[in-house]
């Protein structure tokens, strides 16, 4: 039952510690990583804004030099000029040098027809009076085209200014090299996905983009999403990521700048974060989990430990009580003893005065009945010591200082387990010095001192061994050896011999509080206890009892 009961207290405290530990630390995890993704994308963002930005600004700046130059050259020319092919020829030359990226450069007289042309094409004299770009540089003076195919049946855009000379209309065209065009796209151009292009209204592809269309095809792209500002959004791609779009239109309002990223790579940055932040939150997962499980099992082992000592504490609690009823039992029963002992002795003295009258003198048994006389007396005797023992033993006083020999103390002892020794067929020797001194003390406690030690020196021999008990008196100490050649206490726990409740014998056969009791003993007399033991050679307790004159007490 208590087995369950630990089981339980133990997973509902890592429940508890791991609830209340990790739920703050993943909530404040989350949140972090959320506020920095939002963070990280208003930055990427910022970041594309800011390129589409400069990317409209220089198509813009592209676009607007070259038609300044292209209307600076055919307000500095008259018609009559540019028909000279040679003149123009160096005209083409004057624009190239100053602006750049020009292909090609023609005259177009007001009905369409292609008057001069200089460039790798062969469309001198070819008539645009049918094409649609040709009537709106008629009516808006100055064009730019979207890009088409042409006579020259490859993309290109042209631009071209009108001029009114006298009663003749004329235009300057001009095509833009559309290599030099597309390195203005491809520097906007980022990392491994990124992308810039150019569409129309309808969504034609301009210039010719990193991935995915080619000039002129339709691409996926809504125009109509796109305002008059910066827009920008997010489009999953046809393999399933996601890319950034961001776009603005020209100044004219023509074509429509776009760049994209994919996210992947855009986010790269903040993956790597997210997965140094997932390692940081898991290693501290895992140590919480660890420290939990660790702390709560000390402690669920420790409870237990204390509990067992405890249930220990309470078994020798009654134990204890149990002793001190046979304490009380063992008083009362050498008091009853007594009684008829001294009626024993009584009626004895009283049998060998009749064995002195003249009567008896002449009895042939005379002798035999003093023998049985003189054995009546040694056991009565022998009984009274026992009895006089066990009330010594057992009564409780109040500490108080008496002369104490220790030998006799010692031979008391020694009488209550002689014949519990013999039954094992263990010798008891005694080895009493004679000069051993009279000293103040409580007998009672270092009777019981004495009878533990002895006790235990029985049942560490078991059967068949010897104990041998010495005294002697050196500077002012009275020392007592008790030797017995029993097993020996291993080297590991003689160190523990002495703590409460260890014990060394089957459950319920010792309390672990002997020599701990002992100790306390001989410690409060200002004294001391140690033993010598080595396996299979006996143990020897040392109990080292200072000399108090009984003057002094």
């Amino acid at each position: 039952m208590k087995t369950t009961l630990y089981a339980n207290l133990r997973k509902k405290n890592i429940a508890i510690t791991l609830i209340v530990s990790l739920a703050p630390l993943l909530l404040l995890g989350g949140t972090i990583y959320h506020q920095f993704v939002q963070m990280y994308k208003e930055k990427i963002e910022e970041q594309i804004r800011y390129r589409v930005a400069g990317q409209t600004e220089a198509v813009d700046l592209f676009l607007k030099e070259r038609t300044a130059v292209l209307s600076a050259m055919a307000a500095l020319h008259t018609l009559e000029d540019l028909k000279d092919e040679q003149r123009l020829s160096r005209v083409f030359e004057i624009i190239n040098s100053s602006a750049g990226a020009f292909v090609d450069l023609g005259v177009i007289d007001q009905v369409g027809k292609h008057l001069t042309y200089i460039g790798p094409y062969n469309l001198k004299g070819l008539n645009y009076y049918h094409e649609g770009w040709f009537e709106m540089i008629m009516n808006r003076g100055v064009f730019i085209s979207d890009v088409y195919m042409g006579f020259r049946r490859l993309p290109h855009f042209i631009i071209a200014v009108r001029r009114q000379e006298n009663q003749k209309t004329w235009i300057l065209r001009a095509t833009i090299d559309p290599v030099i065009f597309g390195g203005i796209l491809r520097s906007a151009w980022v990392g491994k996905t990124g992308d810039a292009f150019l569409v129309d209204k309808n969504g034609i592809l301009q210039t010719q983009p990193r991935f995915n269309g080619r000039t002129l095809e339709t691409s996926n792209l809504d125009t109509s999403l796109f305002g008059g500002g910066i827009t920008i959004f997010e489009k999953e791609n046809e393999q399933g990521g996601k890319r950034f779009y961001a776009g603005k239109w020209l100044q004219n309002e023509q074509w429509l700048m776009v760049i994209s990223q994919e996210m992947q790579e855009e986010m790269s940055g903040l993956f790597a974060s997210r997965n140094v932040q997932i390692i940081i939150i898991l290693s501290g997962v895992l140590a919480i989990v660890l420290t939990t499980i660790f702390t709560t099992n000390q402690t669920v082992n420790r409870l237990k430990h204390f509990d067992h000592k405890m249930n220990k504490l309470n078994a020798q609690l009654v134990q204890s009580d149990k002793l001190a009823a046979l304490g009380k039992m063992a008083a009362g029963v050498a008091h009853e003893i007594n009684n008829p002992l001294a009626v024993i002795i009584q009626k004895t003295g009283w049998i060998e005065d009749l064995l002195l009258e003249e009567d008896f003198q002449h009895s042939k048994n005379l002798k035999e009945f003093k023998e049985s006389l003189h054995k009546i007396e040694e056991h009565v005797e022998r009984a009274k010591k026992v009895a006089h023992n066990m009330l010594g033993y057992a009564r409780r006083m109040e500490p108080r200082l008496e002369d104490v020999d220790v030998n006799v103390t010692l031979d008391q002892t020694i009488g209550l387990l002689e014949n519990f020794a013999r039954t094992n067929n263990i010798k008891i020797t005694k080895v009493f010095a004679a000069d051993i001194p009279i000293t103040a003390g409580e007998q009672s406690k270092l009777q019981q001192v004495f009878f533990n030690l002895i006790t235990n020196a029985i049942d560490a021999i078991g059967k068949n061994g010897e104990i041998i008990v010495e005294s002697e008196h050196k500077n002012s100490v009275i020392q007592v050896r008790i030797i017995d050649n029993g097993p020996g206490i291993p080297k590991e726990i003689q160190p523990k011999v002495f703590d409460p409740f260890f014990t060394t014998k089957q459950t319920g056969k010792g309390t672990g509080l002997g020599l701990w009791v002992c100790y306390n003993i001989i410690n409060t007399m200002g004294g001391s206890i140690e033993l010598r033991s080595a396996t299979g050679k006996g143990t020897t307790f040392f109990v080292r009892i200072p000399v108090v004159i009984p003057e002094k007490k």
